[in-house]
């Protein structure tokens, strides 16, 4: 399974507090796909019920009408579940446009072509797939064929043979994506790095030490750690058939900028990046870089904010596998109860930074 199909397989897998939190923002996105029940009243509803909210310890979730009209509740009057039923309906229309883009030999049918094929509306499937995925149906044939690539790529085929099987007409267009979505060019990522040439730097912070590194593009690696050793060792296994070479000169203006970050000297980080990304993880780390300095947000408020609610634990994968610490301020996502949640470099530093940025901006 690709990872394109991980972002609906999201919104079957959702956890109880992802739940609780559509269910507390009456989020009609996901009617259909869960239910709750109020134990003290015997009714079940769809997330977006206008009626009030139970405590949260009253409240049990279900996958299904049926589930919870088994467990002995009735439907509720005022939002009639039953109805919700809808909302399975698009996703299996969203599915099947999934599966026929994947299985175009020209890796992108047109909306109408998809139209005409699942008999529904341009407009409609437009509107519902974007709701549902997250990506328009272009863009999700976009990230496909990339996948496609990387995958025939890791397999062992050479890079005109992947890239014709994946559906690009030339490389000019393959090369067009690996920017954004390689992070290098083609041929590099297709050798592991190989040829890539990585300069890095290391020195003491406020956190501990702070490692820097870029390529030619930009700034690849911002690591937190305790030891030298560390994290030059983390930066080789990321990039194993780089040529990595220490350069400190080379990468002053990057660390100087961040190293006023981190004292609260400078709010804003423009910096250039080179780093790989799927679709999701990008439209995630493009939206964490928005959230004010010296403000938090939870992973489910930065998941409906990305127009996807049922996302949640994708939204906090993106945020772990971040590998530009800062830059990308993936600490600036706590959970929807207030706990930091998780941090790659450290619960303390996610906590010294949170309170940094809060002290800076109220100074």
């Amino acid at each position: 399974m690709g990872q394109d199909q991980a972002l609906l397989d999201e919104l079957r897998t959702i956890d109880d507090e992802t739940r609780w939190l559509a269910v507390a923002a009456r989020d009609a996105s996901l009617d259909g796909m869960i239910f709750y029940g109020v134990r003290s009243t015997g009714i079940y509803c769809k997330p977006s019920c206008p009626s009030r909210r139970p405590r949260r310890e009253q409240a049990v979730f279900f996958d299904s009408q049926g589930d919870a009209e088994l467990a002995g509740f009735r439907p509720c009057r005022r939002c009639r579940p039953r109805v919700a039923a809808e909302r399975d309906t698009h996703l299996d229309m969203v599915e099947q446009a999934c599966r026929l883009i994947e299985a175009s030999e020209t890796g992108s049918p047109s909306l109408a072509e998809l139209g005409a094929e699942l008999g529904v509306s341009q407009y409609h499937l437009q509107r519902t797939f974007k709701k549902i995925v997250g990506l328009t149906p272009r863009q999700y044939a976009l990230a496909h064929r990339v996948n496609q690539f990387k995958a025939r790529i890791k397999d062992g085929g050479t890079v005109t043979g992947a890239m014709y099987d994946a559906g690009y007409g030339s490389s000019s267009r393959l090369y067009e994506k690996a920017d954004a979505e390689l992070g290098m060019t083609p041929a590099s990522y297709a050798r592991g790095g190989d040829g890539a040439r990585i300069t890095y730097t290391i020195t003491e912070c406020e956190l501990g030490r702070i490692l820097v590194a870029a390529t030619e593009r930009g700034l690849c690696a911002v690591r937190l750690g305790d030891s030298e050793e560390e994290l030059e060792g983390m930066l080789r296994e990321e990039f194993p058939k780089a040529e990595i070479g220490k350069d400190p000169e080379a990468l002053g203006q990057y660390v100087e900028v961040i190293l006023r970050h981190l004292a609260g000297q400078q709010t804003r980080l423009e910096l250039p990046l080179d780093v790989r990304a799927t679709a999701f993880q990008r439209r995630v780390w493009s939206y964490l870089q928005a959230i004010p300095y010296g403000e938090v947000q939870s992973y489910g408020e930065v998941a409906a904010r990305i127009g996807q609610p049922g996302a949640v634990r994708a939204v906090a994968r993106a945020c772990a596998s971040n590998t530009v610490a800062v830059v990308i301020p993936c600490h600036r996502v706590i959970r929807g109860n207030g706990e930091l949640g998780g941090y790659r470099w450290g619960l303390k530093r996610k906590h010294a930074l949170i309170n940094r940025e809060r002290i800076s901006k109220h100074s």
